[in-house]
């Protein structure tokens, strides 16, 4: 277990471990005093699921936009495959952006499109070359990994939660990314299908090798799917464990998230 104010670097004693996401101090200023991020730094190794935790506004949110260029940090460097991501050139990045999955809290559903050309929308933006069986074939392949398949021609105001949750992710699994960055996926949902999606991200794991980052306030699906947690605090990593070791550390602020 690892507890300072900045800079962290996750131990690791297994040297078979690759890492997939380098951030090294990372800064970011909103307005003229809105510091979010004051030199955050982690790894996430391939294979391996970290949740981070914090009180809103830590910057939980804001670290992983900036993984996926949504957010440009002041300073700082990030490394995604060993590609400096703020060197990359506009095209450079949305070829980067295709292994990158993105789940919004929302499930950011168009809410003009059926659950069919929802998916079929972000397929054709990515492989324009498919034919058209060829992106039903996705579209349906996708739906049955979330277990929606029977959802293919609803709208998404007829969708639960739950529902939009998993479309949202359906659609983030169609481009088959090797990272997956959840933000607060089980927020607003009811215990029985926040487990539900806690569950379906371990089970995308171990099918589809993934490696993700999981931004929650949700300790049932911190505890189910977490290889590792960090927790911000005042724009920098304050603590790194297991569930198990977060869990009984003597600082009682990190304790606090497990009460």
């Amino acid at each position: 277990m690892i507890k300072e104010e900045k800079n962290i670097e996750p131990k690791s004693k297994d040297k078979k471990k690759t890492p997939i996401i380098v951030i090294k101090d990372l800064h970011k200023t909103f307005g003229k005093d809105n510091t979010v991020l004051k030199g955050v730094s982690l790894t996430v190794n391939k294979g391996e699921d970290l949740v981070i935790l914090g009180r809103s506004g830590s910057g939980k949110s804001v670290t992983i936009k900036c993984i996926v260029g949504l957010i440009v940090p002041d300073k700082g460097e990030i490394k995604v495959f060993d590609e400096d991501l703020l060197a990359l050139s506009k095209d450079e990045l949305n070829k980067m952006r295709v292994k990158i999955g993105f789940l919004f809290q929302s499930g950011a559903l168009y809410d003009s499109m059926s659950v069919r050309e929802n998916l079929a929308f972000t397929l054709r933006a990515h492989k324009r070359d498919l034919t058209e069986e060829e992106v039903e074939k996705e579209v349906l392949e996708a739906l049955e990994s979330v277990g929606l398949g029977d959802a293919i021609e609803k709208m998404p105001a007829e969708l639960s939660g739950g529902m939009r949750k998993r479309i949202g992710l359906a659609r983030t699994l169609i481009l088959k990314p090797e990272i997956i960055l959840y933000d607060e996926p089980t927020t607003g949902l009811d215990t029985i299908t926040s487990r539900e999606i806690s569950e379906l991200i371990l089970d995308i794991k171990n099918k589809q090798k993934t490696s993700s980052i999981i931004i929650t306030h949700d300790m049932a699906c911190a505890k189910l799917t977490a290889d590792r947690i960090m927790v911000l605090k005042d724009g920098v990593i304050h603590a790194e464990g297991t569930y198990e070791e977060l869990e009984k550390d003597e600082d009682e602020w990190v304790r606090s998230f497990f009460e």
